[in-house]
């Protein structure tokens, strides 16, 4: 077995992706923020002494996805676009992002960090009401496009 990421002598390196063709890619993932009753009930109401906290995880999330390149052996590519979805739910913040680009590799490590930041940004947001508030669940749902094609994780549905 080969590992993409290392030379033959074993050594972390970028996958070059130079002659591959752009193509249109998406991914969609999702995560969770566990909080408290009174979290959730106070961003129910809109009292987060902090302000809109999912407003605030949004633009967080779509931030992120644009600045996944800092991340060791990440390409920088094109992210044409990016949505971050976050629902109040029974228990916590429901997220999900889904990231579209054109271009020679995929984008499931933007909306991974979509999701993360978002997740993190909620958790800032709300520390001072609970520190107990935890992520969870954070993964890949779907991919579209690439040499791999269409994935979705099974007994989830997704659109990206």
């Amino acid at each position: 077995m080969s590992f993409t990421h290392l030379d033959a002598a074993g050594n972390a390196r970028m996958v070059d992706v130079t002659e591959k063709q752009p193509t249109v890619r998406a991914a969609t993932a999702r995560g969770f923020v566990r909080c408290a009753p009174e979290v959730v009930a106070a961003l129910r109401d809109g009292t987060v002494p902090k302000g809109d906290v999912l407003a605030v995880a949004r633009i967080a999330g779509i931030a992120a996805a644009k600045r996944t390149p800092s991340s060791p052996l990440a390409h920088v590519i094109g992210v044409h676009g990016a949505v971050v979805e976050v629902e109040i739910v029974d228990g916590g913040v429901q997220l999900e992002a889904t990231v579209r680009t054109a271009d020679r590799t995929g984008v499931e490590m933007e909306a991974l960090t979509a999701v993360s930041v978002a997740a993190l940004a909620v958790v800032d947001m709300v520390k001072g009401l609970d520190k107990s508030t935890s992520i969870s669940d954070v993964r890949l749902v779907a991919k579209t496009g690439g040499k791999s094609g269409a994935w979705a994780r099974p007994g989830e549905s997704a659109r990206p």
